[in-house]
């Protein structure tokens, strides 16, 4: 007798936000991805150190039943590259995200930026944190988002702590399992040279939106077709 064959469809997605911010930003992304029938979990990292955040994208990977698309935005991005080797993460999408290799860490990154790059508005750290210059992160993180929203954001930042910054990957995971990578053309927090230069390295299937570093917030639909397009791809026929 012939069993029929089946179709293994990945419904499982997990957003991990990046530094200065909280989860909360993903909202448009989640809203789209529940009405196209996906289980969405977001992370709320703490952001004080590489491990600790790690660890908030582990536990929420254990609770799902079945495999998970890893989503990660700006630091983000490292969280997933270290938390994405657990069992049941089928694929990883990077959003306008750090992907670093083995040692690397978002200070080795960022420490020799290209000339003429746009420089973050980083304040000096206090008491081990970082925050950006209120009077700046508009333009700077969120330069197409609703002026009213980036205020918001702005106001609302979460400590970035100087341990996490410093954390680096042991194991990448974008070297055993497949990812999704889009270019935030408009960035003046990461470069777009620098995205297409880690999603290239990681030989990642690449999309580019014109979008700030907020393009999560500013354009949640091309942020979840990616993310769509993943699962969809991730897709597997089994007898």
């Amino acid at each position: 007798m012939s069993l029929a064959s089946t179709t293994k469809r990945i419904r499982n997605v997990v957003l991990v936000h990046g530094g200065f911010v909280d989860g909360s930003g993903w909202e448009g992304v989640y809203q789209i991805l529940k009405q196209h029938g996906f289980t969405v979990t977001i992370a709320q990292n703490p952001t004080l150190s590489l491990a600790g955040d790690v660890g908030v994208a582990k536990r929420a990977l254990a609770g799902l039943s079945g495999p998970a698309i890893l989503v990660g935005h700006s630091y983000g991005g490292v969280v997933i590259t270290e938390a994405g080797t657990a069992p049941n993460v089928a694929g990883l999408v990077y959003i306008a995200a750090f992907a670093p290799d083995q040692g690397e860490s978002v200070s080795s990154l960022i420490k020799d930026p290209p000339p003429g790059a746009p420089v973050p508005p980083i304040l000096p750290p206090q008491d081990g944190f970082l925050f950006l210059d209120k009077e700046k992160f508009a333009a700077s993180f969120a330069a197409d988002v609703a002026p009213d929203t980036a205020a918001f954001m702005a106001d609302a930042q979460v400590p970035w702590g100087v341990e996490a910054l410093a954390g680096t990957v042991t194991s990448p995971a974008w070297k055993s399992s497949p990812s999704w990578y889009l270019v935030a053309t408009s960035d003046k927090m990461i470069p777009p040279a620098a995205q297409r230069a880690m999603s290239k390295r990681a030989e990642a299937t690449v999309v580019e939106v014109d979008g700030s570093h907020a393009v999560y917030v500013s354009k949640p639909e091309a942020v979840a077709q990616l993310i769509e397009q993943a699962a969809k791809s991730l897709e597997r026929t089994t007898p």
